[in-house]
C-alpha cells in the first residue's frame, strides 16, 4: 500500500466529475486501500477517489471514533434526504480551512461495495455530512462552494499565501 498525493483546492482537476466504475478489479481494491491509508495518515474522514487525481466514483469513509469501521462506496447515489443541520466541515483539500455548511440532515444512499454486492446505508449527523461531502467531491465540488463568494475569496487567498510561505 502506499500514500496518495491529495489535490489541493483550486486545482482546476477537482472540477473534475468521477465517472461510473464499470468493473471492480484489483486494481479498483487496490486504490480503494491506498486511499484508505491516505485518509488515515491525512489524518481524515473520508477521501473521495477525485482527491488523489483519479476520477472514478469511489469513496472511503471512517466517521467513527474508533477508527475501525472503513466504508468503502463505489458508485454511490443518494436516494433520500431530509432535515437541515448547519455542521462546521474540513477537507483535506482544502487544510486548515473550516466552515459551517447546511446540509440534509438524513440520508439514504445506494452503493457498490468492493465485492460488487449493492448495499444500502442509512445515516444522520457525521456520517450523513461525510457522505454528501464526499459525493460532492465526486460530482467536481468543493465544500468551498456552498460558502458565499466573499469567503471562497478570502479562503482562496488564505491558501495562497500559505503556498507562497511554504514554497
Amino acid at each position: 500500500m502506499s500514500l496518495l498525493p491529495i489535490l489541493r483546492f483550486p486545482d482546476p482537476r477537482l472540477k473534475t466529475m468521477a465517472v461510473r466504475v464499470e468493473r471492480i478489479d484489483d486494481n479498483l481494491r487496490r486504490l480503494a486501500r491506498d486511499m484508505a491509508e491516505t485518509m488515515y495518515e491525512a489524518p481524515g474522514i473520508g477521501l473521495a477517489a477525485t482527491q488523489v487525481d483519479v476520477h472514478k466514483q469511489l469513496i472511503v469513509i471512517d466517521a467513527s471514533e474508533t477508527r475501525d469501521q472503513l466504508l468503502t462506496l463505489i458508485n454511490p447515489e443518494i436516494l433520500e434526504q431530509d432535515g437541515l443541520q448547519v455542521c462546521e466541515e474540513g477537507c483535506l483539500s482544502v487544510p486548515g480551512i473550516y466552515d459551517k455548511v447546511a446540509r440534509a440532515e438524513h440520508v439514504v444512499v445506494r452503493y457498490l461495495d468492493l465485492d460488487g454486492a449493492e448495499q444500502t446505508i442509512e445515516a444522520v449527523g457525521l456520517l450523513a455530512v461525510c457522505l454528501q461531502h464526499e459525493i460532492d467531491h465526486l460530482q467536481g465540488q468543493v465544500f468551498v462552494e456552498h460558502l458565499s463568494q466573499l469567503k471562497q475569496l478570502r479562503i482562496r487567498n488564505k491558501l495562497a499565501k500559505q503556498a507562497r510561505i511554504t514554497a
